[in-house]
């Protein structure tokens, strides 16, 4: 057997111009706000013909990367000011795809994942294939920061990211922001009960901040810190939890929707034993309650405007972590006890039904909190030798241990199934199966990641 993976060609032939495939127009872009004010725009962008106004103006205001690109002259040679290059705009879809799929290809290649040069060459123009034609996509920090060191040199300061070397299999800190990209999209990140030091809430904070800005999402379980009135070290009470959200509320809510990647995409969780439970379940709530008395006031209803950015618990999905010894409380009328962080004693003893009425009416009001299944997920879980399932990502279609990251892709059903005849192309459908895993496989090589633990 051959050293490293063969690659069949199902969409694409050896020697073809893969962009040769789709025909090619020039679309304008202008994403606005509600008030009409103009967000971003572009002008003469190059897309697919069949792609979507949507499709194109996604692509074009968010994925295009905005600066440091090495620009054309009218010949096709990289323009230049006197012995200083023209850098700008990414301007094609062309050029999108292209960094990406010859990025995973040549760390593909260069750690040894193809038998030879024509599957690289193989993988590369069939994975193009499939972003062009829509039959496939990466998540959006893929996106975002794949390829920008690998095919416009651009680097970027350090920001406290780190990497396992593959050759000496030691944690190391990134030298930069893209040599090695940020392509995971969803962490699980622990955080302790402790205030300042690493792994503590305000190193959480720093940590999120890293991931926002290039792209990606978190999700944390904060049920490890005390509540409100737990005793401290230093002989005072605990001002609680409920303090410290707030704070990493407003820390994501500095990420703007109007920024080059998107906005904060954060999960909090909290296990529904912890002492500050009723506080976190009706937080939403009555925040939400603030905004209407403000709009009531004359201030704007619109989500992005004043009243809306007065007041916190915006910034996250929130979720209440369940048992199976809470839901069986819940049918048998019994109480509940919200226990102690420092000593596990009952601080608290509630009707698990009156509970669970507050859960059900803020979601009522406000579609927050969520639940999570904590005794269900773990039967499910997959890896329990390493530790509980405690938290997910935002959107919580990855749920694993603390300290992990996912990178996800999407195949568009549609594409491969024949509306005339009625058959989904099975063999086509399982070839970029085994296409995209490598693709995910690839990118967790060359990935780096917010902390040592992660990494």
């Amino acid at each position: 057997m051959p050293k490293g993976l063969r690659i069949e060609r199902r969409f694409t032939t050896s020697g073809q111009d893969v962009y040769g495939t789709v025909e090619w127009a020039s679309r304008d872009s202008q994403i606005v706000n509600p008030d009409g004010s103009i967000v971003f725009e572009m002008q003469g962008a190059e897309v697919p013909a069949d792609w979507s106004q949507v499709a194109a103006d996604i692509m074009i205001s968010k994925y295009f990367r905005k600066a440091g690109v090495p620009q054309k002259d009218g010949k096709g040679n990289d323009a230049a000011d006197g012995d200083n290059p023209v850098l700008g705009a990414e301007c094609s879809v062309r050029q999108v795809i292209s960094r990406l799929a010859s990025t995973w290809r040549w760390w593909g290649e260069s750690h040894g994942y193809f038998a030879s040069k024509e599957d690289a060459d193989a993988f590369e123009d069939e994975v193009a294939y499939m972003l062009l034609h829509q039959m496939a996509a990466p998540n959006s920090p893929q996106w975002f920061n794949t390829g920008l060191h690998h095919r416009y040199g651009i680097e970027g300061p350090p920001q406290g990211f780190w990497y396992v070397d593959p050759n000496t299999e030691e944690l190391t800190i990134s030298p930069d922001s893209y040599s090695r990209p940020a392509p995971h999209a969803c962490f699980i990140q622990a955080v302790d009960d402790d205030l300042v030091n690493e792994g503590g809430i305000m190193d959480l904070w720093v940590r999120e901040a890293r991931l926002f800005k290039f792209g990606s999402g978190t999700g944390s379980n904060f049920s490890h810190i005390r509540a409100e009135g737990e005793p401290l070290s230093g002989g005072g009470k605990s001002s609680g939890l409920m303090s410290f959200l707030k704070v990493g509320d407003r820390a994501a809510g500095a990420i703007k929707s109007g920024g080059t990647t998107r906005r904060a995409a954060k999960m909090v969780i909290l296990d529904v034993d912890h002492p500050d439970i009723e506080a976190f379940i009706s937080w939403k709530a009555g925040e939400e309650n603030k905004v209407r008395a403000l709009v009531a006031a004359g201030y704007s209803p619109d989500f992005n405007g004043e009243a809306y950015a007065t007041v916190s618990g915006q910034n996250s999905n929130n979720s209440v972590r369940v048992s199976n010894e809470f839901l069986n409380a819940v049918l048998q009328d019994d109480d509940w006890e919200l226990t102690s962080r420092t000593d596990g004693t009952a601080m608290k003893r509630i009707g698990a039904r009156d509970l669970w009425r507050q859960i059900s009416e803020a979601a009522w009001q406000c579609a927050d909190p969520g639940l999570q299944f904590h005794t269900t997920i773990n039967q499910w879980h997959t890896s329990p030798a390493g530790g509980e399932i405690r938290a997910s990502n935002p959107c919580s279609e990855y749920m694993f241990l603390d300290n992990t990251a996912c990178n996800l892709a999407s195949l568009n059903l549609a594409q491969f199934y024949d509306d005339d005849t009625g058959i989904f192309n099975l063999e086509s459908y399982r070839h970029a199966i085994r296409l995209w895993t490598f693709v995910l496989e690839i990118s967790v090589t060359m990935a780096h990641f917010p902390s040592r633990e992660i990494a």
